[in-house]
């Protein structure tokens, strides 16, 4: 059954990758033009079409008063756009000669026969598209279709392009910082990887990222995890809880899932320059626009190079990136896009942590500053190339049936030399630092297909949006992986330079991953109720040998059926009342000192809520409680080479969001997070004899703390003197967690302050041209940003001020 659905998935790869070629064979049909209205009142978009679109349209104020739009993004006819504009409004536009339209009152049966078209780009409704200000209305993360998230019965959040620059995040976890649910950098000031933990659950990898709807092809048991910078973003959706049943192996805590710039199809040009702390530096660009007249073929091209000191001493952050793109309209039924990514990162900065008698507390008057680094200057290397093509294919057959496809192949090289802390001597009066060695040469390879295909019909009165997917990935990591001793170093005085490299030893292997999944998914509206139903199958197939060991090769071979169930009400007040369930599977991939495959973890999630959205705006305000049981976690200690199951984990919380648009000049976000985690079976012990249990059950995992909270505000002068200056700032607060599994010491809460000023040139002759300065940590806050396994902790981010000045032409 998984060779044939196998077959069937790259089948449908092969049949859907021609078709572009028999759409540039076809008619081209009527005339269409591109359009990127954003969302906002249907009084504004209608108007921002006409103007456009070149057409008289009248109506009355009566007739659009209190309605919002998800705006418009594709390549549309006249009344193509129009009957989406329209849809779900009661509304309809009746021609009078071509170029002049009146506005009509639909009655109420006619309403509810009309059939839908928001399946274009996946962008309608803004749920991919650009937008404007912090608040997107929809999203497809959670349903793979475009959803109004008032509508959606699981936790989504949404971070906008403006919303990235405005808080000047410079990875994508910093742009998660103020997303309830979400620990990022757990691993303290280290930008080498996107960490987030999400609803307490961290195991030390980024498997839950995701790119333009596709799983991030990392191994987490290597050091090659993609890494995609922000510059090159357009927004980050963040889902909460289990999802496997539509993209199959996943993190119980969640999802983020990236979505990149796209080409316009009108004339884009901005470049940028950024100095700042730390050394900081850095220039990019972000051309846009169409290729031919009549505005069917655009292209996009991004580039950023960035270097920076880091705040450790001895280590840099290089960064080169290119990221070219071209869209194609073979008509307004068939679009394609390509897009590569090419990013080379000669100096990866520093990626370390330190034991906790030192880090936490004082070790004979010895307390590591924010800046100390136990490696060695001959050792330490981090040099990553990564590079992927992808792209994403869509063609709508009739007003029932729209196709669509989402490619990638990935490519990733890594090398890596590495002198990490190892403990103290056994003296309790000196200050010496143990070290030990570790390194590695990298090559993965993956690729992974997704087909889906929907459905949009009427059965009644009850609208059916109808899922239908089968997806396939594939992944090849080989590892050369070394290992070794060097000399100690002196914490109150290091000298570097002289570490002497010792007793190394290698060791080679692959590992391999194949899935191979089918779903389906159906999304009910019922009169105010919203229904959401979805069931998937999953083939996993797992490899792990040493290429220097005979008959060395582990492998395992998992199924597992997931699913979930939603239920929402949505009143005529705005209050959307909602229940859900879900799952979540994840084979491990990993062995234990046997080598024998570790149990895949699963998960279950039950999830209640409220969501409000007043009516006439797209401000979302978001209060849900949440139960989620994992088993069969694995971890993997420094000093071995081989896995441990930890148990079984229960998360249960409250989490609550806002975003609101105050004012025209006033946005503001906001969240606060209680995430109540405990193991709910006792673990193997870390500390004593391998294999030995201890009594901690109800004991918090690390890295998970209990209480988060934050809240940013930004203000846009529009008149007056200072007509064109922004303000912005913000706070976030992180309480106590844990060092250890057994709960011996706590990890002290932090408050991080954060602000921003900005300035539009163009109010004062310099068309285009737009400053911005930001602070991160304010008052240079010293912290721990959280202790992990066997007691070693992780400096947090210390003040960087940054300026970045931007031309848009």
């Amino acid at each position: 059954m998984a060779n044939a659905v196998r077959a069937a998935v790259l089948g449908g790869a092969l049949a859907l990758g021609c078709a572009p070629m028999i759409a540039l064979a076809a008619p081209a049909g009527s005339a269409s033009q591109h359009y990127n209205i954003p969302a906002g009142s249907l009084n504004d978009v209608l108007n921002q079409f006409a103007r456009q679109a070149g057409i008289t349209l009248s109506t009355t104020p009566q007739m659009t008063q209190g309605v919002q739009s998800p705006g418009l993004q594709g390549s549309y006819s006249t009344d193509q756009a129009l009957r989406q504009l329209l849809n779900g409004s009661g509304l309809e536009a009746v021609s009078q000669d071509g170029s002049s339209y009146v506005l009509k009152v639909l009655p109420q049966d006619a309403a509810l026969s009309l059939p839908s078209t928001d399946v274009r780009d996946f962008a309608l409704g803004n749920a991919l598209g650009s937008m404007e200000g912090y608040n997107a209305t929809h999203s497809q993360v959670a349903t793979k279709t475009s959803t109004a998230l008032v509508e959606t019965s699981q936790s989504v959040s949404v971070v906008t392009r403006q919303q990235i620059d405005d808080q000047g995040s410079q990875t994508v976890a910093q742009a998660l910082r103020y997303t309830p649910g979400v620990l990022t950098n757990p691993y303290g000031a280290t930008h080498r990887y996107d960490y987030v933990a999400m609803r307490g659950f961290n195991d030390g990898s980024v498997d839950n990222i995701y790119l333009d709807g596709l799983k991030s092809m990392g191994d987490n048991g290597t050091y090659s995890s993609m890494q995609v910078d922000p510059y090159f973003l357009e927004r980050i959706d963040i889902l909460k809880g289990p999802s496997s049943v539509l993209y199959g192996r996943s993190s119980p805590g969640g999802l983020v899932a990236l979505t990149t710039k796209k080409p316009l199809f009108d004339p884009y040009h901005q470049v940028q320059a950024t100095v700042g702390t730390q050394g900081q530096r850095g220039v990019g660009f972000d051309f846009s626009g169409p290729l031919d007249d009549d505005k069917r073929i655009a292209y996009r091209l991004t580039g950023l190079a960035d270097q920076s000191d880091t705040q450790f001493d001895h280590n840099e952050e290089k960064r080169y990136t290119l990221a070219p793109a071209v869209s194609i309209d073979f008509n307004e039924n068939t679009s394609l896009t390509l897009q590569a990514y090419l990013q080379n990162d000669p100096d990866g900065g520093y990626h370390g942590g330190l034991p906790a008698d030192g880090a936490l507390h004082q070790r004979n008057g010895l307390r590591f500053s924010d800046h100390f680094f136990e490696g060695d200057t001959d050792i330490d290397q981090y040099k990553r190339k990564q590079q992927s093509f992808s792209y994403q294919f869509e063609h709508r057959f009739n007003d029932v049936f729209t196709a669509r496809q989402n490619f990638r192949y990935q490519d990733s090289k890594v090398t890596m030399d590495q002198a990490y802390a190892a403990g103290w001597t056994s003296d309790p009066t000196s200050n010496e630092l143990l070290r030990a060695y570790t390194g590695g040469d990298e090559r993965l390879h993956s690729f992974i297909v997704d087909n889906m295909l929907q459905a949009e019909f009427f059965t009644g009165s009850a609208k059916h949006t109808l899922l239908m997917g089968a997806d396939y990935q594939r992944r090849k990591a080989s590892v050369d992986w070394r290992y070794g001793k060097v000399d100690s170093i002196n914490a109150d005085n290091p000298q570097y330079g002289n570490a002497n490299l010792r007793d190394v030893g290698e060791g080679y292997y692959l590992r391999r991953l194949q899935q191979t999944g089918v779903y389906v998914q159906d999304l009910i509206e019922l009169d105010k109720w919203r229904l959401s139903l979805g069931i998937r199958q999953d083939w996993v197939k797992t490899s792990d040998e040493s290429r220097d060991i005979a008959g060395s090769r582990v492998t395992d071979e998992r199924t597992k059926l997931t699913g979930r169930a939603g239920v929402l009400y949505l009143f005529d007040n705005g209050i959307a009342p909602y229940i859900s369930y879900s799952e979540s599977f994840n084979p491990n991939g990993v062995s234990d000192q046997d080598r024998k495959p570790l149990a895949p973890t699963e998960g279950t999630q039950w999830e209640a809520g409220v969501k409000y959205q007043p009516p006439g705006t797209d401000n979302l305000f978001t209060a849900s409680v949440f139960r989620i049981d994992q088993e069969n976690l694995a971890s993997k200690m420094p000093q071995e080479d081989f896995y441990r199951a930890v148990g079984a984990v229960r998360s249960q919380g409250v989490e609550l969001e806002a975003h609101v648009q105050v004012t025209d000049n006033l946005k503001v976000v906001g969240g606060y997070t209680f995430t109540d985690i405990e193991y709910s079976k006792s673990m193997p012990s870390f500390l004593s004899t391998p294999g030995t249990i201890i009594e901690n059950k109800g004991n918090s995992p690390t890295q998970a703390p209990k209480q988060m909270y934050s809240l940013w505000a930004d203000y846009d002068f529009r008149q007056g003197i200072l007509d064109g200056l922004r303000v912005g700032g913000g706070a976030r607060y992180v309480g106590y967690s844990w060092v250890d599994a057994e709960n011996t010491m706590k990890v002290p809460a932090y408050t991080i302050v954060d602000a921003s000023v900005g300035y539009d040139l163009g109010k004062v002759g310099l068309k285009g041209v737009d400053v911005r300065l930001n602070a991160n940590n304010l008052t240079n806050e010293s912290y721990i940003a959280s202790c992990a396994s066997l007691g070693y902790c992780y400096m947090g981010e210390e003040r960087n001020v940054s300026a970045t000045v931007s031309y848009q032409f």
